[in-house]
């Protein structure tokens, strides 16, 4: 079962796990127009293989009946967007820390066999040494980033507790196909694909560690498949560091296209909430779980960054974002 599969990295990682041959039930959040995200841009074929069970992680009768008979849950709904975070706090602490408290205790009662619960990097906050490696310590910059660190412990006090079987996934920034206009990558491509010279952007000098988002399903599949069942840690990232101004030059070069970039204040962190820097030291993920990205170092992220660019300079994919409107 994949919680939270009609979103970005959700439904890539159905999308291929009907492809590796696994029985899949794809929760998307309910909604009155009976609508499936990002599950209707797959091929038909892949959606006829797909059993969709519509609801909502914060009803905790809902998650029991839920989880029962599935063997593996890989969970990944959540609310994202730090913008927004600030905003709705309660929401975020409803939906990140007891939607997963909902699942750990469904599985508890099913004796699920494994849980792999999605973490994230923003639990780090600003690197205090990089690489970052699973002993970093933990700093909730953003209400966002405090919700997952919360859900993090409460995945670790269920396996403690009650011996739930899990492991936490932590990948750093995740791109690539579908993901959401305010991200950084799409709205830098999306925004000169309008023809737009002049860019609006927040913050230049940050650097993260981005991470295709076919190395991070990979990451997942290697984390269900593993014998790891303690709640241990597992970063995924590439290993390759760059900022979000170089990142604008890398797009610009590849769309061949002149660039000038006015600061947004919409989208400008507090400045103590800011996270600076983003770093991932991996090897902890390679040598026990044998994963290995196919699209790290410089090299690889240009790779992933043509892929991604092609992808939403398509027509019919460029159809489903507003190129006008930031939304946070």
């Amino acid at each position: 079962m994949v919680t939270g599969a009609d979103g970005f990295i959700g439904s890539h990682l159905v999308e291929r796990l009907i492809k590796e041959g696994a029985q899949v039930t794809a929760l998307v959040q309910y909604n009155a127009m009976g609508r499936k995200g990002w599950l209707e841009s797959l091929e038909q074929r892949t959606q006829d293989e797909i059993s969709i069970v519509s609801g909502d992680i914060r009803d905790p009768h809902f998650c029991v009946r839920l989880v029962q008979n599935n063997e593996i849950i890989f969970h990944l709904a959540a609310l994202i967007a730090i913008p927004y975070s600030y905003h709705a706090g309660t929401d975020y602490a409803n939906v990140n820390l007891l939607g997963t408290l909902n699942l750990l205790e469904a599985c508890r009662l099913h004796g699920i066999k494994k849980f792999v619960h999605t973490s994230t990097s923003e639990v780090y906050g600003s690197a205090q040494y990089v690489p970052i490696d699973e002993n970093h310590p933990l700093n909730g910059q953003s209400p966002y980033a405090a919700s997952k660190i919360a859900a993090d412990h409460y995945v670790h006090a269920y396996s403690c507790s009650h011996d739930v079987p899990s492991i936490i996934a932590r990948p750093f920034n995740t791109f690539g196909p579908r993901q959401s206009a305010r991200a950084v990558i799409p709205t830098i491509i999306l925004q000169l694909l309008n023809k737009k010279n002049k860019i609006r952007l927040g913050a230049l000098e940050t650097t993260r560690d981005f991470n295709y988002v076919f190395d991070t399903v990979g990451a997942f599949l290697q984390a269900g498949q593993s014998d790891i069942t303690d709640a241990s840690v597992f970063n995924f990232g590439s290993g390759y560091e760059v900022s979000i101004g170089q990142l604008v030059e890398e797009i610009s070069m590849i769309l061949n296209c002149q660039v000038e970039i006015e600061t947004d204040t919409l989208r400008l962190r507090p400045q103590r909430s800011e996270v600076e820097r983003l770093l991932s030291c991996s090897k902890k993920a390679k040598n026990i779980l044998g994963w290995k990205g196919q699209y790290h170092g410089r090299e690889g992220f240009q790779k992933a960054l043509s892929k991604t660019i092609d992808w939403f300079s398509a027509a019919k994919n460029m159809a489903y974002y507003s190129l006008d409107e930031y939304v946070i």
